[in-house]
């Protein structure tokens, strides 16, 4: 084969292969968001019997972003527009399955952020969020997690596991589950004992302080 149809060949397969991966990835994306509001109503009808104050809302934020609130923590969902591939050393290589097509490893990804609710609010830009998971679909919809928790674990079956209903809302409650166990920790004192005049009337104005679970509050110019 010359170089040019060798060229003509590759831009045929991988092109076409990642307009499936995008196309199958959206279609998960979007069922998502369904489950996700789903989720929300379902939890949040059941919560009103309890306290009526414990709010759980979502949110379509868009073509490639969904978002879900609760008890102090938001998790945002983000649908990457771009197909990714794996390096040699990836686990996803192990299997007989990628190794027999190596098209199968191209992927999309959901990205799954955990941020405080009250960054939000307050409209703290410094505070930080956590990657707490992250879903890869091919084009034939086989998936894995990779994530923190017991997401780390349960969803590592590419060769076999589908993604479908069941599987995308048992991933959602995992990661309301992580978040909500994943604590906002108080800071040392000394860490925070000195403040300046400045910073004292940013906290008064715009609670600019910068927050996150495990720094606690750190003042904005700390390094």
């Amino acid at each position: 084969m010359n170089k040019k149809k060798e060229i003509l060949n590759k831009l045929c397969q991988k092109a076409s292969t990642k307009q499936a991966v995008y196309r199958t990835s959206k279609d998960v994306f979007e069922e998502l968001k369904v489950i996700l509001k789903d989720v929300a109503e379902e939890l949040d009808g059941q919560l009103c019997t309890i306290d009526k104050h414990v709010k759980v809302e979502y949110k379509d934020k868009g073509e490639f972003e969904a978002e879900l609130r609760f008890s102090g923590d938001v998790l945002i969902f983000h649908f990457h527009s771009n197909t990714f591939h794996f390096d040699k050393s990836h686990h996803i290589w192990n299997s007989s399955y990628a190794k027999t097509d190596i098209y199968r490893t191209y992927c999309g990804v959901i990205n799954i952020y955990n941020f405080l609710s009250d960054s939000f609010k307050y409209n703290r830009e410094n505070d930080l969020g956590y990657l707490i998971g992250r879903m890869f679909i091919n084009k034939e919809k086989h998936f894995f997690v990779e994530g923190k928790g017991r997401m780390s674990f349960l969803y590592n079956d590419f060769p076999n596991a589908i993604i479908d209903k069941e599987a995308l809302k048992s991933i959602i409650q995992e990661a309301i589950l992580f978040a909500m166990d994943f604590e906002l920790l108080t800071p040392h004192f000394n860490d925070v004992q000195v403040v300046t005049l400045h910073q004292i009337k940013e906290i008064s104005q715009n609670m600019k302080l910068k927050t996150a679970k495990r720094l606690g509050f750190r003042f904005t110019n700390e390094k």
